[in-house]
């Protein structure tokens, strides 16, 4: 079978000869032809040239044309920063700066970068007559949130009317763009909404369902194919994804690709994943990434399974770790021979986190992929940067992508399993959901308030006044009572006459003050020998 007869048979729940395997190629187009992501994502040319190279190279039974959740956004007046290694980002919200949805510019084929998207699509549906072309739209929720920012979480409760008018205008927007891309010649229309995993399965019943449900009947309608598209930790929801009746879902590392398999096939729905993008396919090896796609094939088996990555490739991916999984898919003997094979030690050199957040600062961490790149990371960074101003001189945070090693020993060393997370001085404090600003507020200032009670209990000191008589140790004793009180400060003073104490610290004459510290090193943990050792070093 043809790669488009192969995706075709594979979400109508048939046994297949084989796996089809997606690559989600996007930027990694301009990686092949040499030329910077904000160049390529604006020349169908390039576009063209990406595509073909990548279908060359790993032999795929689809591929998406483009892969760009900024491309509605940006006709309907968002600002975009772009990049040199990924699709730009969104960075401003016109409905959160005062605009109306009737502000807005007109969605239309000829708007902003659709010109050169269509034209890619003609091109390559022309050139790939045999080949399963995707179209990619935004989903109406990660469109809203381009719009109108992460007040969108605040308004699900306050607002809903004004949320389902605003998720009523997107998904108007998303069934233009997919009717474009099917005129144009794309077999299968992925909607990508990847901030559904912020939500929960009943707000997803409310805000969603409705709307992706009608977006597919159209889809299915036009005699084309679907399929829904999430990133993040959006387990809770693939039943609710299911229910909107896609042809397929997809999904990426964070949820177990034996858990997706069961909630799909029992509702009729083919399902997608999971190659892991940083640690395999980005970081690893030609071997790894065989074994990666071989524990895929084996756990997806042959009904209603597409092999493809959690998500679109990163740049510079390795061409031949995408080429091991390509030869790996269409030969058996390989199979079987990565199945005799001892897997490679993925196991990341971890750090000594013991006295992580022990500084005065408090440390907000954000682990993620790349808020560059992905949407859910971005705004999770986003409302980071947003309350950071309230603990200025108090606060630092920093964000840890995974698609840089350091930031994947990170994650490991705190034990985050999912993307993207916050943790609080070492400890996780929100996963894959980004925190309203008031949540996110009282978390920071429940640690600011632990770390000023545990500064005030290390600074209690104390005073021994030694001599050989209290009426040695007494005009002493007032001194030292007096600038107490001067400078406000509580202090224990401790008059000691006792000779063989004095002589315990060297005192042969009175009167004599010893200052004492009591500072707090550790609380309901287990230091380890090494700290034990540095905190004597100090005595």
């Amino acid at each position: 079978m043809k790669g488009l007869e192969l995706i075709r048979a594979a979400m109508a729940l048939q046994e297949t000869e084989r796996v089809p395997w997606v690559p989600f190629v996007g930027v990694h187009g301009g990686f092949l032809t040499g030329v910077d992501a904000t160049t390529y994502l604006c020349s169908s040319a390039l576009m063209t040239a990406g595509i073909s190279k990548a279908i060359e190279l790993y032999h795929p039974d689809g591929i998406p044309v483009i892969f760009d959740l900024q491309l509605e956004a940006e006709v309907l007046g968002c600002t975009l920063k772009w990049s040199a290694a990924t699709p730009p980002a969104v960075i401003s919200h016109p409905l959160a700066e005062g605009k109306r949805l009737s502000d807005l510019p007109e969605f239309a084929s000829g708007k902003g970068r659709i010109p050169q998207v269509l034209e890619t699509t003609r091109t390559l549906r022309e050139k790939y007559p045999d080949l399963a072309l995707y179209g990619l739209i935004t989903g109406p929720f990660t469109l809203a949130l381009h719009l109108l920012g992460t007040d969108i979480f605040l308004k699900l409760y306050e607002s809903p009317e004004e949320v389902h008018e605003l998720m009523e205008f997107c998904t108007g927007v998303a069934g233009k763009m997919a009717g474009y891309l099917m005129e144009a010649g794309c077999d299968v229309i992925a909607l990508v909404d990847p901030m559904t995993s912020q939500i929960d399965p009943d707000s997803f019943e409310e805000y969603v369902a409705p709307y992706a449900t009608r977006i597919f009947s159209d889809i299915r309608a036009a005699g084309r194919l679907s399929s829904f598209f999430v990133c993040g930790h959006a387990q809770q929801n693939i039943e609710v994804m299911c229910g909107c009746r896609p042809d397929n879902i997809s999904i990426d590392e964070n949820i177990p690709l034996d858990y997706v398999q069961e909630k799909a096939l029992a509702s009729g729905v083919s399902f997608g994943g999971n190659l892991r993008l940083t640690v395999v396919l980005l970081m690893g090896s030609a071997d790894d990434a065989r074994q990666e796609a071989l524990a895929c094939l084996d756990h997806g088996g042959k009904k209603g399974f597409i092999l493809a990555p959690g998500c679109d490739i990163p740049m510079e991916t390795p061409p031949a770790n995408l080429e091991a999984v390509s030869e790996l898919v269409r030969d058996p003997y390989q199979q079987e021979v990565a199945r005799t094979l001892e897997t490679s030690d993925h196991r990341t050199a971890l750090l000594n986190m013991n006295d992580y957040g022990q500084s005065d600062k408090v440390i907000v961490d954000i682990i993620t992929l790349d808020s560059e790149s992905c949407a859910p990371c971005q705004y999770m960074v986003e409302a980071v940067k947003r309350v950071a101003p309230h603990f200025e001189g108090v606060v630092e945070w920093r964000e840890h992508a995974i698609k840089r090693m350091e930031g994947v020993s990170f994650m490991s060393s705190l034990m985050v399993k999912n993307i993207p997370t916050i943790c609080i001085d070492g400890k996780i404090a929100f996963v894959s959901k980004i925190p309203p600003q008031g949540q996110l507020i009282q978390a920071i200032q429940q640690r600011i308030n632990e770390k000023l009670k545990l500064k005030i209990r290390s600074k209690r000191s104390e005073i021994l006044i030694f001599g050989e008589t209290e009426e040695v140790c007494r005009e002493l004793n007032e001194t030292v009572r007096q600038a107490s009180l001067e400078l406000g400060k509580e202090l224990r003073i401790a008059t000691i006459t006792d000779r063989a104490r004095m002589a315990a610290f060297g005192i042969t004459k009175g009167p004599a003050l010893v200052t004492v510290h009591y500072r707090l090193k550790c609380e309901n943990n287990l230091p380890s020998l090494d700290v034990v050792k540095e905190w004597i070093k100090e005595l």
